[in-house]
């Protein structure tokens, strides 16, 4: 990997010249937060902020997205076929990308990208973007990324890192992807002898990590003993819980949607939008069974699937990047650090759990 020298004087530059070949994404502040949007022409992403109040997610998997397009007409010779409408495929780069939102699109491609299922629309988005990453030299209170599957320096999944250093930044190139962009953009310069800058300067902000949680175990524990846990564990963690759904749309890892069809005169569509697991009605059946009607069976669902299931399934550690979006975010205090390390502590004998997070 090299590393390069960008001013930042120079990077607004280099963002010009790619407006004509990518579409820009990058934070913006809006109504005292940050999120990620599409940057008008000349507009700079505002690179000073902690992290951004919802994950990137959207930028490859939106919240609402049309999959197909039909006609309910019978005279149109197109009549009830399925046609997949025109999408923007112009590449884009996503500048200002925290790590843990980077990681999260490694944790959901394991389940869209499989030798059994390639989801076409999360992919070809993915293969679109090129991400710029910038390295997290203060980490929020509730972030726990470095005990999770991330780190504040976390350039694993990333084209480019940046390092902000003062008045300039330092960007390590990752991927091929990452040389191109910066070739188009005219960042060019070296940095020699900037690894020892950026190591200490990714040792300082891991120091800042206030929360950690404890994992080892969570592959050895028994998926049944887990579940059947209720008094342990998922009553008084879901006693609290309004099933706001706050969490799941908060989280980059998330990857749940429901399919439906909409229809107005004789034209329709099928979209696909984001769901779920704690709304009432995700695992309702037609029949009216709901396996999961209760709110502490849902919450098991949530922590179980990205805290047991997850694990068992990949074995590639948590489905979770220890953003801490959803700790911030919960209404009424549900903290998946705490339930994590009870998960990983359980031991049926006694029926007890570490209860610190």
């Amino acid at each position: 990997m090299k590393v390069i020298q960008i001013d930042k004087s120079e990077l607004e530059a280099g963002l010009g010249k790619l407006e004509k070949a990518f579409r820009l994404i990058g934070p913006v502040k809006e109504k005292g937060y940050h999120l990620f949007k599409t940057l008008d022409s000349g507009q700079k992403p505002d690179l000073d902020y902690m992290n951004t109040r919802l994950s990137a997610r959207s930028i490859l998997y939106p919240q609402s997205e049309v999959m197909f397009e039909f006609s309910l007409d019978k005279a149109d010779e197109q009549y009830a076929i399925l046609r997949e409408p025109e999408k923007d495929s112009q590449p884009r780069a996503v500048i200002g990308i925290r790590p843990c939102d980077a990681d999260a699109y490694a944790v959901v491609r394991r389940n869209f990208d499989t030798p059994e299922y390639k989801d076409p629309y999360w992919l070809k988005n993915f293969e679109a973007t090129t991400l710029v990453g910038l390295a997290c030299s203060t980490p929020c209170p509730t972030c726990f990324c470095t005990s999770a599957v991330s780190g504040p320096f976390s350039d694993k999944n990333l084209d480019i890192m940046l390092v902000d250093n003062g008045d300039h930044y330092l960007a390590r190139i990752a991927t091929e992807k990452g040389e191109k962009l910066a070739a188009d953009a005219g960042w060019q310069r070296p940095a020699e002898g900037a690894e020892n800058r950026i190591e200490d300067l990714k040792l300082a902000a891991e120091a800042k990590i206030q929360s950690e949680i404890s994992t080892d175990n969570l592959a050895n524990q028994s998926l049944n003993d887990l579940y059947e846990a209720e008094a342990a564990i998922w009553e008084p963690e879901a006693f609290a819980c309004i099933n706001c759904g706050t969490c799941t749309h908060a989280c980059p890892t998330c990857w749940c949607f429901d399919v439906q069809d909409e229809t107005y005169g004789k034209s329709g569509f099928r979209m696909r939008n984001w769901d779920s697991c704690m709304y009432p009605l995700f695992s309702l059946h037609a029949s009216g069974h709901n396996p999961r009607g209760t709110k502490t069976a849902r919450v098991r669902q949530r922590f179980m699937h990205k805290l047991k299931y997850y694990v068992d399934k990949f074995e590639q550690g948590i489905q979770c990047t220890g953003c801490g979006r959803c700790v911030r975010l919960c209404p009424v205090n549900i903290d998946i650090r705490r339930i994590c390390n009870k998960m990983n502590s359980y031991d049926p004998e006694t029926c007890s759990c570490a209860v610190t997070s």
